[in-house]
């Protein structure tokens, strides 16, 4: 049961309590008479999307617009930040100087500097960091990796996801900055399939070959090709291809310009063995050189265990099993990704549709998907089968790797 080394109860403050934030807190609400925890605090400067703002009254939780505005006037033991993540690293360095362990949602941070700069703020602190990534916590992800780690598959050789998840307009409308390289206020943001919606699925290739529990494979070489269909900054539609420092090679096609919803379709490859998952709600499938297989089960069959794993650890030492050092791969990938391709090639207009056959108000390209599909089987990025795409240049990262 969580709580704190004095037998009180954990002390929470939620920051953003909108969208995926509003999940952590129906979540919390379903189980606050447990007396387990308690809700010090809510942050928002928008409470009023907030369909719980009743339960919180009845509770009596303060809900304040700042987050230092919280910590003047009470502490936190634990602050789960789900605010926009281009606020992540200011509001995880902030709750962690004032005492308070932390779950930030993905992702961890917008740039490399911005990820080293939590990590010294943790160190400094003395607490730990989460980043909610569902699937590195759950038992799937976890089985699956101990048998990476454990020399079961062997050396990864390459491993690849496609995913094409349509996005209406409503998606892009829904605040001032989706689909933004940076937030009004200047600040960075890199909003994308692969540094949003996707970003769960392209962690995920790093964080099962990591060398350890809570670390990941880091991405040393990275090209990309981008493109976009919606009338937005930055792009709606990605192909990579990356190389670990161990030599795995990892591709990652993925869209919210599809027609159709189908995803994540991956391909682990190794030396003894493979791993596959064959759609959203689908388990992680194991197969073994030697004709044995393995059902891991389905990642996302508890995507709260996040929550509960954390509030466990609420005090104590030892960190979590993602925590920032697990979240590095993806946020450097990403950042190559966008130095690759800087100028985000749009569509043709010809090939553009506003709207499909149910009416939806989205955005979908003709034939987007049969291209994609095809790069999944040729392990290739649009423009080396030809198709009018435009080919990034390859970003070096290995001195921005993170130690």
């Amino acid at each position: 049961m969580p709580e704190t080394s004095s037998g009180r109860p954990v002390s929470i403050v939620l920051s953003g309590i909108g969208g995926m934030g509003a999940v952590f807190l129906k979540e919390l609400l379903d189980h606050a008479a447990e007396g387990r925890f308690r809700i010090a605090g809510a942050v928002d400067p928008s409470p009023e999307r907030c369909p719980y703002l009743a339960e919180l009254a009845g509770l009596r939780v303060p809900v304040v617009p700042d987050l230092e505005m919280f910590y003047a006037q009470d502490e936190a033991d634990f602050a789960i930040i789900s605010s926009p993540h281009h606020f992540h690293a200011d509001q995880t360095c902030a709750a962690l100087a004032h005492g308070s362990d932390v779950l930030c949602e993905k992702p961890a941070a917008a740039s490399s500097q911005d990820l080293l700069r939590m990590i010294l703020a943790r160190n400094e602190a003395g607490r730990w960091v989460a980043i909610g990534y569902q699937w590195s916590f759950s038992e799937a992800v976890q089985s699956l990796k101990a048998d990476i780690l454990q020399g079961r598959y062997g050396r990864a050789i390459r491993l690849k996801c496609l995913y094409f998840w349509p996005r209406d307009h409503a998606y892009y409308r829904r605040n001032d900055w989706a689909g933004r390289k940076r937030a009004l206020t200047g600040a960075l943001l890199l909003d994308s399939p692969v540094n949003n919606g996707m970003a769960h699925d392209l962690h995920n290739i790093f964080y099962v070959l990591g060398s350890a529990v809570a670390t990941s494979a880091m991405p040393v070489l990275v090209q990309g090709e981008l493109r976009r269909a919606n009338d937005i900054e930055n792009f709606d539609t990605a192909a990579l291809r990356c190389r670990t420092s161990e030599g795995a090679e990892v591709l990652f096609w993925a869209s919210h310009a599809s027609r159709t919803d189908s995803g994540p379709v991956i391909l682990y490859e190794f030396e003894r063995g493979s791993v596959t998952v064959a759609g959203r709600d689908s388990p992680i499938l194991g197969r073994f050189s030697d004709g044995s297989e393995r059902d891991y089960g389905n990642p996302d069959a508890a995507p709260m265990k996040k929550l509960w794993d954390c509030l466990e650890l609420v005090g104590r030492p030892e960190g979590p099993v993602c925590g920032l050092e697990a979240a590095a791969g993806q946020t450097l990938c990403v950042e190559g990704l966008q130095e690759s391709a800087p100028e985000i090639l749009s569509f043709p207009p010809g090939r553009i549709r506003r709207a499909d056959e149910t009416g939806l108000e989205r955005t979908w390209v003709v034939g987007l998907d049969e291209e994609l599909r095809l790069c999944y089987e040729r392990n290739a990025l649009p423009s080396e089968i030809g198709l009018d795409w435009r080919p990034g240049r390859p970003v070096d990262l290995r001195g921005r790797i993170l130690t």
